[in-house]
């Protein structure tokens, strides 16, 4: 299948929610003009940092159809992610997301009933990638959040023989000995953009040509800068934008990351609105003091 490949920074973006918790569709024209002044050319739609799982499926096709129109004309690729734990919604996302025209789907594992093994996760996405036969598909591999951990190597060796459309993986996992193996299989074959912002320079180190990330929403910038120093072969360089990203990520971490991130898009002058439950928002005086700390990373 020819597909244009993930590469550069790809924004996992916010889903813009109104302070009663309903979607804010208006805001994704703001989001899109701010993601491209920041240098970005793909939106990750829907995904962990889109909130999906607390989403209903209408909510969801509400999302993908609106950045769907928002982006015409503008160059900005778009992914939607469509996994679910039943197969039957996430069936119907990615149909959906065909007829709109996106550039690719991805799915996560169910994750309540978890796939006990990896044929099985194979049948899974099997059933999701044919409902939209015509876009490439990734895998979304998040052990962390889904608690299903195959090998990745393996699941594409094998998957290959019966998803056709089948372009690669979202890898977001810490292992870049299983990293290294994807990407060098089969001669490169697979698109794997790294899926993990305070592990980028290490990625890259690996073989990584793109990357899928929440803090590429406020913070391109930095990785940016962290990705010319690479390319360069300025090492302490890129050291440095990296020590920078994890400092960043560490701080609104210590508020509760989505409700910070979100405030953070906020400050930037982009409304994405709060989180959901079960994330939580940040306080006036809380969203004071983390602007006070985000002086000095000089996002605006």
């Amino acid at each position: 299948m020819e597909f244009k490949r993930l590469n550069g920074l790809v924004a996992a973006v916010h889903t813009p929610m109104h302070s009663d918790g309903s979607l804010n569709l208006d805001a994704i024209e703001k989001q899109a003009e701010f993601m491209q002044a920041q240098g970005i050319s793909w939106v990750f739609v829907g995904g962990s940092t889109g909130e999906s799982h607390s989403l209903t499926v209408d909510e969801r096709i509400a999302l993908a159809e609106r950045w769907s129109q928002v982006r015409l004309g503008s160059g900005l690729g778009m992914v939607v992610h469509v996994g679910c734990n039943s197969l039957a919604d996430a069936k119907t996302l990615s149909a959906h997301a065909q007829r709109i025209g996106a550039d690719a789907v991805s799915a996560l594992s169910p994750s309540y009933f978890k796939p006990r093994s990896i044929e099985l996760l194979i049948e899974c996405c099997q059933q999701i990638a044919q409902a939209a036969p015509k876009l490439p598909f990734y895998f979304y591999d998040i052990p962390v959040l889904t608690g299903v951990q195959f090998s990745m190597a393996q699941f594409l060796e094998t998957a290959s023989e019966s998803i056709p459309n089948l372009v690669g993986l979202k890898f977001t996992n810490s292992d870049l000995a299983s990293y290294l193996r994807c990407l060098m299989l089969q001669e490169g074959r697979w698109d794997i953009p790294w899926g993990i912002d305070e592990h980028l320079l290490g990625a890259l180190a690996t073989g990584a040509q793109g990357a899928v990330g929440s803090s590429y929403n406020f913070a391109a910038p930095i990785y940016r800068r962290l990705m010319r120093a690479f390319q360069a072969g300025d090492i302490p360089s890129a050291r440095e934008e990296q020590l920078s990203s994890v400092r960043l990520i560490e701080l609104l971490a210590s508020f509760g990351y989505m409700g910070a991130a979100k405030a953070t898009m906020e400050h930037l002058g982009v409304p994405v609105g709060p989180p959901r439950l079960p994330n939580g928002s940040l306080s006036p005086q809380q969203k004071h003091s983390l602007y006070e700390h985000l002086a000095q990373w000089n996002l605006g």
